[in-house]
């Protein structure tokens, strides 16, 4: 795995560069990331390019033996751009429109401003698709980030009303998937469809999720331009984007299958104080960041590019943007690193080289304080490095089990969530943890993946069944679990003939006849768990295999395939991963609190997230807090 950093050599003066880029290769550094904000500096005016300064940054770091990661700028249009097609901007939810000052101020629809990006990407390409030392592309920076997938500008509008042209072909059969004769929201024609924000009250379910639809396609198609016009210019060369945390705001298998490498902008600390996780566990993990939260996204972005992926912004200390923002416990940078190593990562590049002194990101550490003195995770990276030279390349070994991943499911979840605390991507990452606590290695897959060769298969919850999916899950021998809300919606955002779940019902018989959401702090009571949040009521000649307290059945299952009609507490989750695992003979490892390990094709590692030595009885010895332990595989 190699290791880099983001440099901004336009926010430095020059005399520095070369000095910077030796002080990066002595401390193990190989790639450098630069560019993906610097359109002002590029092009200071409409049409005139200023390349020099460009050209002598990237030769000083080729000069030290450094490779380039080139960042197409589009991120950031410049102030002349917007004052010359003002309504590129996006529009929010409010319609109220994003202003200059900040960044990602664009429409995602605005043809005016894509042509500008091809443009400037073209540009770009031409001048540097040959550069020797340009050996990865990054397009734009960070999709979607500060809530900028959905506009709602008169581009978006119209963008939307072609879009729906080509998937309905007609208003009548748009008003027939929608249900519009519901509250009289029936359309005569598409051009009087407008996006699904600023009405009385909610807003058909159905219109929001293809709004959704709509939106993320629209990111995929900006993406695809740059990455096509990259390939024209630079064949060969691996091109990238750096998706977010936590975040499902877009398809990110849809980009995916545009690139080659997918990275993604990996700060624990700050996103375990922005979610859901509860005071305890913000207390216990407060300086590592919960154990699951790194290794959620390596496994989630090794599946949305063919394996391939890596972190492309690694937190090296305190950042700027959360609500607290506490300092990593020494040996977290270089645990954060070894653990993406054990995910097969092909790179990991910190965020940033040198904190910044001036404008919104200076409270961001960086591997250089301002005044360039080495900050506290410079030696960590520097003996990351050593480390990886001395244990050699990293392949991932054979995983036992599939979690099925869909960024739609998050999308129908969160447009009729029915229940507050219903939150998917919370529920995945707790079906997650629930198998990492047990010593499984997880890969993270889409609902198109093919799931044959794994030995354990869980669906935490998909309310749309892709077609066919019911067969593919139908066709595995393998123990399945499947979660609440699966096969409950329609394509087009209605209850199935014959209710809940759908096209699962010829796999596992049963149907849900009723669902019910449950406040914060009720806990219905059963052998071993509890019910919380959501429960369905089930119709089924099947006996339950779990029942609450009162006997309601909570788990069904027939032949290798279970249904969880509950949102399944951390106790009856781990009752289910055990029974499973011993149907499919996989071995578990009982973990202490803290605890994870990650097996490569050579290695096991051990990572010991908490703040206190831990005693590990499958090794037998004790890890000291924020450290880790390396055995042949």
């Amino acid at each position: 795995m190699k290791l880099g950093c983001c440099y901004y050599p336009e926010h430095w003066p020059e005399a520095i560069w070369a000095e910077d880029a030796r002080r990066m290769a002595a401390m193990g550094l190989s790639l450098v990331r630069i560019g993906e904000f610097a359109w002002s500096r590029i092009e200071p005016d409409s049409g005139r390019y200023d390349w020099g300064w460009l050209d002598r940054a990237i030769a000083t770091l080729h000069a030290a033996g450094l490779q380039v990661i080139l960042g197409t700028p589009t991120a950031t249009p410049p102030k002349w751009l917007v004052d010359q097609m003002p309504d590129m901007v996006a529009i929010d939810e409010q319609g109220r429109p994003r202003g200059f000052g900040s960044r990602r101020h664009y429409c995602f629809s605005h043809e005016g401003y894509r042509a500008e990006c091809r443009r400037i990407t073209t540009a770009l390409a031409e001048r540097y698709g040959a550069h020797p030392a340009v050996v990865m592309w990054q397009t734009d920076n960070e999709y979607g980030c500060h809530d900028a997938v959905l506009s709602f500008s008169d581009a978006a509008a119209a963008s939307f009303r072609g879009w729906l042209a080509a998937r309905y072909g007609t208003a009548e059969a748009l008003n027939a998937a929608w249900g519009n004769v519901f509250w009289s929201m029936e359309y005569r024609s598409f051009a009087e469809v407008d996006p699904p924000h600023l009405t009385v009250t909610e807003a058909n379910p159905a219109h929001w999720l293809d709004y959704r639809r709509f939106a993320s396609d629209q990111v995929a198609s900006f993406n695809r331009e740059q990455v096509d016009i990259i390939r024209a210019h630079a064949p060969g060369v691996d091109i990238t984007h750096n998706f977010m945390g936590f975040f499902t705001e877009f398809d990110h298998h849809a980009v995916g299958r545009d690139i080659d490498v997918a990275t993604w902008d990996s700060y624990p600390l700050g996103f375990l104080e922005q979610f859901w996780f509860s005071a305890e566990e913000k207390q216990a993990y407060l300086r590592q960041g919960h154990p699951d939260i790194a290794a959620f996204h390596h496994d989630l972005y090794r599946g949305c590019s063919n394996g391939r992926w890596g972190v492309m912004e690694q937190q090296p200390g305190p950042v700027n943007w959360a609500r607290f923002n506490p300092a990593p416990l020494p040996g977290m940078v270089l645990l954060w690193t070894l653990e993406a190593a054990a995910h097969g990562a092909e790179l990991t590049s910190y965020f940033r080289w040198r904190q910044a002194p001036f404008a919104q990101e200076q409270m961001h550490a960086g591997l250089l304080r301002p005044d360039s003195t080495e900050a506290e995770a410079a030696p960590e990276v520097r003996q990351a490095a050593e480390v990886l030279a001395a244990i050699g390349p990293q392949q991932t070994a054979q995983v036992p089990v599939a979690l099925v991943f869909s960024y739609a499911a998050a999308w129908v979840i969160g447009i009729q969530p029915q229940g507050a605390s219903f939150r998917y991507l919370e529920l995945v990452f707790t079906w997650y943890s629930a198998l990492r606590a047990r010593g499984l290695d997880v890969d993270i897959v889409s609902p198109d993946a093919d799931l044959a060769g794994y030995r354990m298969v869980v669906v935490p919850s998909l309310p749309i069944l892709p077609e066919g999916f019911a067969d593919k899950l139908g066709a595995l021998t393998c123990p399945v679990l499947v979660g609440p809300r699966s096969g409950s919606k329609t394509d087009s955002f209605c209850i199935p003939d014959g209710l809940a779940p759908g096209g699962l019902r010829d796999v596992i018989p049963l149907t849900v006849t009723r669902v019910e959401s449950l406040r914060d702090g009720i806990a219905e009571p059963a052998v071993g768990f509890a019910v919380t949040r959501w429960r369905e009521d089930v119709a089924s000649d099947l006996a339950p295999e779990w029942a609450d307290a009162e006997g309601r059945g909570v788990v069904y299952a027939h032949a290798n395939i279970r249904y969880c009609a509950i949102w399944p507490d951390a106790s009856l989750l781990g009752l289910l991963v055990e029974r499973m695992a011993g149907e499919a003979d996989v071995r578990l490892t009982h973990l202490p609190e803290g605890i994870r390990i990650r097996r490569t094709r050579t290695h096991v590692f051990t990572f010991n997230y908490s703040a206190a030595p831990v005693f590990v009885p499958h090794l037998g010895v004790t890890l000291g807090p924020a450290s880790w332990h390396l055995d042949p595989g």
